[in-house]
């Protein structure tokens, strides 16, 4: 029986690869950008001074999809860094081309498992926050288990914060969000920052797909909890 709770090399991936097309111009950067703004994987601690060439508040996001809003946010907030996890290719490549149009530096990329990630290269104490924004929702109720926000991970993913660090969850599937809802209430280490949902932070923007949901009647729910700083 595999033990998730320390995240096994055997735990249930949160992901499926799909073969996503790559273009001419993602592929361009994925060549030429990779190499200065990616992280290779490794089972080994991660200087994050050393990965960025200076020492900032860092801010994990896992699964940026194509990128856009990573890169919207951190050109807003220059003073911070943003290690970014996404596993598909095409979303890499979007990215690099947004960090190269945008002259962006204070971005990082590693496409690899999260949870491999956290579990072997991320120190504890090491984050300031966790983006976590649409993650796959599974919808299909034998497909829950896959889901990435699961009490064996947020457990692990709390203690690689520092005190005071938050945690941002975002999603647009209620069920979901009433999931979220209950795993983060129920880690003694965190503290919600609101009563049940939180209203958009205004760093996250909207997203073309979430505005048009918007439009539509979708909900939309952000959950935002900080590590307490007395334990």
């Amino acid at each position: 029986m595999t033990d998730t709770t320390d995240l096994s090399k055997r735990h249930i991936r949160s992901f499926v690869l799909r073969q996503g097309r790559v273009s001419v111009a993602q592929q361009r950067a994925i060549d030429t950008l990779l190499p200065r703004f990616g992280i290779p994987y490794a089972a080994q601690k991660l200087d994050l001074a050393q990965a960025f060439g200076r020492t900032a508040p860092t801010i994990l996001e896992i699964g940026f999809g194509m990128g856009d809003s990573t890169a919207t946010i951190a050109q807003a907030h220059p003073e911070n860094d943003y290690l970014a996890l996404e596993v598909h290719t095409p979303g890499v490549g979007n990215l690099l081309k947004l960090i190269d149009s945008e002259l962006l530096n204070n971005i990082r990329i590693m496409q690899h498992d999260a949870v491999e990630i956290l579990r072997d290269m991320i120190e504890e104490n090491a984050l300031d926050g966790v983006h976590i924004f649409f993650p796959d929702p599974w919808h299909k109720a034998r497909h829950n288990k896959r889901r990435l926000i699961q009490a064996p991970f947020i457990a692990k993913l709390v203690q690689k914060l520092k005190p005071g660090g938050y945690i941002h969850v975002a999603t647009d599937w209620q069920d979901y969000a009433e999931q979220v809802l209950r795993v983060l209430s129920a880690e003694p280490l965190l503290e919600n920052t609101a009563i049940d949902y939180a209203e958009r932070p205004s760093y996250r923007p909207l997203t073309k797909f979430e505005q048009r949901g918007l439009r539509l009647g979708h909900g939309v729910w952000d959950l935002v909890f900080r590590r307490k700083k007395n334990l």
